[in-house]
């Protein structure tokens, strides 16, 4: 009798173990055209910079022409907490994630994980360096970086002494940012100094203020967003200098600012309409129609001029 029911228990757990390869009803593809009670659900890397808010709220109003429902969670910059808030997002029943990526490696497995549940994953502004995304919804990010060089070239001339603001280590727009500013700057201009501000405003003025006592013959700053632009511009401002400042994104804040004669200039991206996009990419792939891997969006460069 005992050798029967172990044998029985462990019948039951192959059993169970079986089924558990087996994704649940909702996280199989839904394609075909019937958009009906679809859901998306958008993961954001932080909502405390108003470029993200924009993309928030491109994503949310264009979903709300589609009637999709939308559910938002904000990451915080905490890569873990993204990869918590996706997990999260797929036991709620999403059929599509939107995914702005922390940190392009970290968010990987999560990636992966919605990969094998069948469940479309799109990235906006940031790429993901592992699993399948069906697109990748964003501005040229390494032309963006050289048309900030090249602007600076204009401005100063060539060999100018610049100091370089980047973003969080591990985003893709960091790397690619600096790998376009470095295309022109390495040939053209000396980059005197370069240290990660997070691409965050207060951490932006922090370091622009070290970077200040440690280089007083700078002559330009390249950020790799406005946040930090706007933070090293308090910095300059406070030190008595008068050094351009070139950001990147076109935020609310930045062109304001650009328009009272402080920050220099942006590169400004749409991110309402990376959003939009997003969300039109994401409607096709539910309909099971193939959509373009790079979805790019138009950058401009933002002076007072």
């Amino acid at each position: 009798m005992k050798k029967l029911t172990i044998l029985l228990a462990a019948f039951l757990l192959i059993l169970t173990t079986g089924c558990s390869l087996e994704p649940p009803g909702w996280a199989k593809p839904k394609t075909g055209g019937d958009l009906k009670n679809m859901k998306i659900g958008l993961s954001v890397s932080t909502l405390n910079n108003p470029f993200f808010v924009s993309l928030k709220d491109g994503v949310v109003n264009e979903a709300n022409k589609l009637d999709i429902e939308t559910i938002v969670v904000d990451a915080q910059n905490d890569s873990a907490k993204q990869s918590n808030d996706v997990d999260d997002l797929m036991q709620k029943g999403v059929n599509v994630l939107l995914i702005n990526p922390t940190d392009s490696a970290a968010i990987s497995t999560v990636v992966q994980s919605a990969n094998n549940l069948g469940i479309p994953v799109i990235t906006l502004d940031r790429s993901a360096d592992q699993g399948e995304v069906e697109a990748l919804v964003a501005s040229d990010n390494a032309k963006g970086g050289k048309m900030a060089a090249e602007y600076i070239v204009q401005l100063l001339g060539k060999g100018a002494k610049v100091v370089e603001l980047e973003g969080v280590a591990g985003a893709s727009a960091t790397r690619e940012r600096g790998k376009g500013f470095h295309e022109v700057a390495d040939q053209d201009l000396k980059v005197i100094a370069k240290q990660t501000a997070d691409f965050d405003r207060v951490k932006g003025l922090n370091v622009m203020e070290n970077l200040l006592q440690a280089n007083p013959d700078v002559q330009a700053v390249f950020a790799h967003n406005d946040e930090m632009a706007l933070g090293a511009i308090e910095a300059i401002r406070s030190s008595g200098k008068d050094i351009p400042v070139i950001g990147f994104d076109g935020n609310e804040d930045a062109l304001k600012s650009i328009q009272a004669g402080q920050l220099t200039a942006t590169v400004a991206q749409q991110p309402e309409l990376i959003g939009q996009l997003a969300v039109q990419a994401a409607h096709d792939v539910l309909q099971g129609k193939t959509v373009e891997k790079s979805i790019p969006a138009p950058l401009k460069l933002v002076t007072k001029e």
